[in-house]
């Protein structure tokens, strides 16, 4: 049974609550999209929060996050002894690896994986076939000399421990990681490659305190309640640097925190001592050695420029960091005013809601009128990062759709392969929660007229970063249909046309 943190006040732990309501005010500024945020010192949660529609309980996209889950797979192989991180993995793929492995694959080892050493300077795309196409990448460098960032190293890393146990990621971590540390596994979800293998590289849901228990555990040297999970020399090694990551600057200029080293799946950041798991678009837990303290984050930092807002919300918490007491100071005096103040900051936390607007001429024009797709692809399903990483067909493409308007709200249904969606969008300044029928299946949808001739939906996909936008604009004889999103997976603009057939 998941036993529940001890709550406190900031001050109880040596944190000002002051301090605390700063990060926030900058997290709110505007160049970020703040989800959930937990910080705890001496094992107290002392501050937790989520920006409504997001909550405590919601799983969340962790992208590259999940590869520290994978290589905790690998630790927890390792502590029990089912291999060595000398293990040559041609001798634990014999059937899968080349006939005439070159000297450089020969070498490669599950450490050299672990740290992004793999040698390679390409990855192949998910296909059933991926363990042989990966292993018949070239290794072009000695491995364990260079740094490549490998999201198929890190599910690589699941099938180490699926080829030796027979077990893939979930069910060989939920009676040893998940259920001892706290983590209900029936609420985390998998994308998977084509094989059924998890996606160890990024394909993880979980919630911002699943993720804080993760690398409490790391912090904590491998030891829960007094249990050894994973072996301390393992933990020893994943959290410091075992790889040089300055070759990063060349592939992503702004992140500074990525050029510091790299652990087994961890990276080492700028402080001194300070270590993280890192997911694209900001999904951050960070350990900080020196104050006995973990800061969790889930945000969709994108930005327009690549790594320049999740290296962003590093520096603002390095900033935050720096401004603290000193680490030796272990508490404060109580400040019950401050720490009420911020308590109840954090109860309120809400993103912005949906605009509101008054109805228009058009909306009587085109209620219930049927469009038919003659240029482009549709759909309202998921088609972007999930699809590329599990190599998934994309969803049959929309061939009709009709809007229904009722009165503070729309109904759109989407006719593909047959098969009708319907999707509820609110225009009173809400969102309607709609259930897809795949996961990630919770879609909030707000619409709204932006003008006489354009009614523009939102989807928020609130168990991802993501949202996407769906912006229709009414002609006498059809409709031009301009579709993105607002991640950098999905930002190109997509042009469909629609004529009308009823």
């Amino acid at each position: 049974m998941k036993k529940e943190f001890k709550r406190v006040a900031p001050e109880a732990v040596g944190i000002p609550s002051a301090s605390i309501e700063s990060l926030l005010d900058r997290l709110e500024e505007g160049w970020t999209e703040p989800h959930g945020l937990m910080i705890m010192r001496h094992g107290k949660v002392c501050a937790e929060g989520w920006w409504a529609p997001y909550a405590p309980g919601l799983r969340h996209g962790l992208q590259s996050h999940t590869k520290t889950y994978a290589a905790t797979a690998v630790g927890i192989a390792y502590t029990e002894g089912l291999l060595k991180l000398t293990d040559r993995i041609i001798d634990i793929f014999p059937e899968e690896s080349p006939k005439d492995p070159s000297e450089n694959l020969k070498k490669l080892t599950v450490r050299d994986v672990l740290c992004m050493g793999c040698g390679m300077d390409t990855m192949p795309r998910p296909s059933k076939d991926w363990i042989r196409e990966f292993l018949a990448t070239p290794v072009n460098h000695t491995p364990g000399t260079t740094f490549m960032y490998n999201s198929t190293g890190s599910t690589f890393l699941g099938a180490i421990v699926r080829k030796l146990t027979g077990l893939g990621l979930h069910d060989y971590l939920k009676p040893r990681l998940f259920d001892k540390i706290g983590i209900d596994s029936d609420n985390l979800y998998w994308m998977t490659m084509p094989d059924g293998m998890e996606i160890g590289g990024g394909g993880l849901y979980a919630t911002t305190e699943d993720n804080l228990r993760l690398m409490k555990l790391y912090a904590d040297g491998g030891v829960w309640e007094g249990e050894r999970i994973l072996a301390e020399d393992y933990v020893r090694l994943a959290i410091s640097k075992q790889n040089d990551s300055a070759t990063e600057r060349a592939v992503n200029p702004p992140a500074e925190d990525n050029f510091v080293g790299y652990g087994f799946q961890i990276w080492m950041c700028r402080p001194e001592g300070v270590y993280r798991a890192d997911g694209a678009m900001g999904q951050f837990t960070i350990v900080f050695p020196d104050r006995d303290m973990l800061l969790a984050i889930t945000e969709n930092a994108s930005g327009s420029t690549g790594g320049a807002m999740p290296q962003k919300a590093l520096d603002t918490i390095w900033e935050w960091l720096y401004s603290l007491p000193e680490p030796v100071v272990e508490v404060l005096p109580e400040n019950a005013e401050a720490a009420a103040h911020l308590a109840r900051r954090m109860r309120c936390l809400a993103l912005p809601t949906p605009k509101r607007s008054p109805e228009s001429p058009m909306q009587a024009k085109v209620h219930n009128a049927v469009y038919r797709v003659t240029e482009g692809y549709l759909s309202f399903l998921d088609t972007g990062m999930s699809r590329f990483m599990s190599g998934s067909e994309p969803p049959a493409p929309v061939e009709t759709v009709r809007l229904s308007f009722e009165t503070g709200g729309c109904v759109l249904t989407a006719v593909a392969g047959g098969e009708a969606l319907e999707i509820k969008a609110a225009t009173n300044g809400v969102q309607t929660e709609n259930h897809l029928p795949e996961i990630p299946s919770i879609a909030l949808c707000s619409g709204i007229w932006e003008a006489e001739d354009t009614f523009a939906v939102t989807m928020r996909m609130v168990e991802t970063c993501n949202a996407r936008y769906f912006v229709f604009r009414f002609t006498d004889t059809g409709v031009e249909l301009v579709t993105y999103g607002n991640h950098p997976f999905a930002r190109q603009k997509n042009v469909i046309r629609l004529e009308k057939i009823n």
